[in-house]
């Protein structure tokens, strides 16, 4: 599914100029984003506070999810699922190459399966792999 209007539409919701634009930003870059990026990206079409209610909207309709890498910013990702499945783990590994910056989902390799302590309850878990991408060797 590729067309950002047929993304907001499966997931309910309201079809606006900035959704359209960032959705399309996660689409052409196929990375993760943070704030900061599609700020820059956007060249100021759109101001902070409206950039930031749009992921937390798309967060909370599992559009997005958060990638954490080591650069201590909250990125971005857009969800791989099909129009009518919205159940899918963001449980996968992240890469984040040394030289370019970018940090990608590798959906293909799922995090293991951790048995936590008793009294212990997970609420997220990630891996980041950090080396050189395909486009910088």
């Amino acid at each position: 599914m590729t067309n950002p209007n047929s993304i907001l539409q499966s997931h309910k919701l309201r079809i606006t100029d900035c959704r359209l634009e960032i959705i399309q930003e996660f689409l052409n870059k196929n990375i993760a984003l943070s704030h900061a990026d599609l700020e820059e990206t956007l060249n100021n079409q759109f101001d902070r506070v409206t950039i930031y209610r749009t992921l937390k909207t798309f967060l909370d309709k599992d559009l997005i999810h958060k990638v954490l890498d080591d650069s201590g910013a909250t990125k971005y990702a857009l969800c791989a699922h099909g129009e009518s499945e919205h159940t899918h783990s963001h449980e996968h590994v992240h890469f984040k190459c040394e030289k370019c910056g970018e940090t990608t989902c590798l959906e293909d390799i799922t995090l293991p399966q951790i048995k936590l302590p008793k009294g212990f309850e997970k609420k997220e878990m990630n891996l980041l792999v950090q080396g050189v991408c395909e486009k910088c060797h």
